[in-house]
């Protein structure tokens, strides 16, 4: 099951994260000094390593939430989604309040400035890389958590809904007019929310 939300996650989130990625890889290979025999192939690993690792992190509090929900009889074992409208409810109003919260549009800043975080956060060597990683896949985490909690209300493995998750969070962060979707997608949140409740 582990294996299953990291491989997901990662699926759901290299998209996003493909231009930071090629942005260090192109900064690393004009950087003689990390000393690295491979150019930038090892420092690039080793951030995309950091960023890959926080993700794991989320996977594996993803998991214990889906034991903890299935074990409540909140969640059905097979299709692994909401079987219960306050649940379904809660989550989507959740992620409606967090798409205006403070938190969330710092993290996105973040993410959306790749530029910036490398000039900010960036260390020689294979540490300093994996370390960039780490802070960047946290920032990540930090835009995108309460969004991925929604797998929970329509499927864990519904694709369609991957799919819109995924697009959602790629407009965030690269679309210029993504910064200023979040009172509308907290909006259309928070009506399926409420319906989720009243149809309970």
């Amino acid at each position: 099951m582990l294996t299953m939300w990291w491989v997901m996650m990662v699926a759901m989130m290299t998209p996003s994260a493909a231009p930071m990625i090629l942005l260090y890889a192109r900064v690393a290979s004009h950087a003689p000094a990390q000393g690295s025999r491979d150019g930038a192939l090892g420092p690039t690993a080793a951030f995309a390593a950091g960023y890959l690792g926080c993700w794991l992190g989320f996977s594996v509090l993803a998991v214990a939430l889906q034991f903890a929900l299935e074990s409540a009889g909140l969640l059905d074992g097979m299709t692994m989604w909401s079987v219960n409208g306050w649940l379904t409810g809660a989550l989507f109003l959740a992620a409606a309040l967090y798409q205006l919260s403070p938190v969330k549009a710092a993290c996105l800043n973040h993410c959306r400035s790749p530029a910036a975080f490398l000039a900010r956060h960036r260390r020689p060597g294979y540490l300093g890389a994996f370390r960039l990683g780490l802070i960047h896949g946290a920032y990540f985490v930090g835009c995108c958590w309460v969004l991925m909690l929604l797998l929970f209300a329509a499927g864990i493995m519904n694709l369609v809904w991957i799919a819109g998750l995924s697009i959602l969070v790629l407009i965030e962060k690269l679309v210029p007019f993504g910064a200023r979707m979040a009172p509308v997608t907290a909006a259309l949140l928070a009506v399926a929310g409420l319906f989720a409740i009243l149809a309970a």
